[in-house]
Formats: C-alpha cells, sequence, structure tokens
C-alpha cells in the first residue's frame, strides 16, 4: 500500500496506486532517491491534470491542499 501524508501534520490523506505513484514520480523534483516528499500548489495541480493525471489523483491532491494554496505531501509505502 502506498500512503500519502501531509508532510507537516503526518495527517493521512489517501491512498495512492502505483501508477498514480509513478506519474507523480515521472513529473515532479526529487532531491535525491531517497527523496519521498513534493511541495504542490494550485497552479501545479492544474499542470498535472493537463498531463493527464488521473481525475482520482488530483481530487486526493486537492483534498491534501483543503481551503490552502500549497502542500507539502510525502509518500510512504507500507505491506
Amino acid at each position: 500500500m502506498i500512503t500519502l501524508k501531509n508532510k507537516d501534520t503526518q495527517q493521512v490523506i489517501g491512498t495512492l496506486t502505483p501508477a498514480q505513484l509513478q506519474f507523480l514520480v515521472d513529473r515532479l523534483e526529487e532531491e535525491s532517491s531517497t527523496d519521498h516528499d513534493y511541495w504542490l500548489n494550485r497552479a501545479e495541480l492544474e499542470i498535472l491534470a493537463e498531463e493527464g493525471a488521473e481525475a482520482a489523483l488530483i481530487a486526493l491532491l486537492e483534498q491534501a491542499m483543503g481551503a490552502g494554496d500549497e502542500v507539502e505531501v510525502e509518500w510512504e509505502i507500507s505491506e
């Protein structure tokens, strides 16, 4: 299972499919091979949607953002 969390609060946002995670990994900046977090803003969400992100992934990221304009999320793989 791939869990997506708010990096600041550690609140679980939801789960990602392997394909959704790969989509994010392919498009977002990672500082190193062990980097599992991403900073996102509303403009970035729009770009991800334009690049073909699944509607469920965009909805999950919008949920993470809430009423704010940005969020830092992190993902974790567990069994």
